[in-house]
């Protein structure tokens, strides 16, 4: 006579609707600005950063200028003073930077640290080229006068990617590790670098150094592809794949400067 009872069904609770995630805060950059104090015979760039704790100075020799970094706040009267306290250690400093030396017929170029002259031959064909010279090793250059500069730095970019990526996988093969892709760049903070992805980047700047400097530098990018790191296993990893680690770390700080003078 009467159909079953059914129980009314229960209401499904409501879908919580996910909280929007709020974007990752990139750390706000340095405000980069020309500042002009006397005495100082260079260029000075100021640069206010929200991350510095104090007033710091330093050369920057690649771009022959003052660079100064102060803690947001700090004004241009209090920077000036600061800067006026080492008037003669920037002197010095500027003093000490090497002079340019442009690529020019008859200027000496160091390939792996060997002195090349630079020869201008119009009669020359194709790419710069290494020669045994009457005088001593040769770089031999064709083409317009006017595109010598041009044709000896992108000769040098070059043979710098060609040999850093021959030398860079054939030390990691030994690791048993993979290069993904090796670019050179004229990087002044850094000689080289290495992604988590295998990419190494250089500064095409090492075909100048001496050969242990070279052999150094692609040893420690490759040593990264193992440990990402500076940790005592990163440095014996590194120590085993080149003849010396000390010594053209010493070079480097002590002549890398010289190496941006070129061209």
């Amino acid at each position: 006579m009467f159909g079953r009872l059914l129980k009314p069904r229960a209401k499904a609770p409501p879908r919580r609707t996910p909280a929007a995630k709020s974007p990752a805060r990139t750390p706000p950059r340095p405000q980069v600005r020309a500042l002009a104090v006397d005495g100082v015979p260079a260029p000075l760039e100021l640069r206010l950063s929200p991350r510095a704790r104090r007033l710091s100075l330093r050369v920057d020799a690649a771009r022959e200028l003052v660079q100064v970094v102060a803690p947001a706040g700090v004004g241009d009267a209090e920077i000036a003073r600061f800067v006026g306290r080492h008037l003669d250690w920037v002197r010095g400093r500027l003093a000490a930077i090497p002079p340019r030396l442009p690529f020019a017929d008859g200027a000496l170029v160091p390939i792996l640290g060997v002195p090349h002259r630079i020869r201008h031959d119009p009669g020359h064909r194709g790419a710069p080229r290494p020669l045994a010279g009457p005088e001593g090793p040769e770089l031999r250059v064709g083409g317009g006068a006017e595109f010598l500069s041009r044709r000896v730095r992108e000769w040098l970019k070059a043979e710098a990617r060609r040999r850093l990526a021959e030398r860079a996988r054939a030390k990691a093969a030994g690791l048993g590790a993979t290069v993904t892709a090796v670019s050179v760049r004229d990087t002044r903070s850094r000689w080289g670098s290495c992604s988590a992805g295998g990419r190494l980047s250089f500064s095409w700047r090492l075909i100048l150094a001496p050969e242990p400097v070279f052999d150094y530098v692609v040893a420690h990018e490759v040593a990264h592809l193992r440990e990402m790191n500076h940790s005592a296993r990163f440095w014996a990893l590194c120590a085993s794949l080149t003849a010396e680690v000390d010594g053209p770390r010493a070079w480097l700080k002590a002549h890398g400067a010289g190496l941006h003078r070129y061209g």
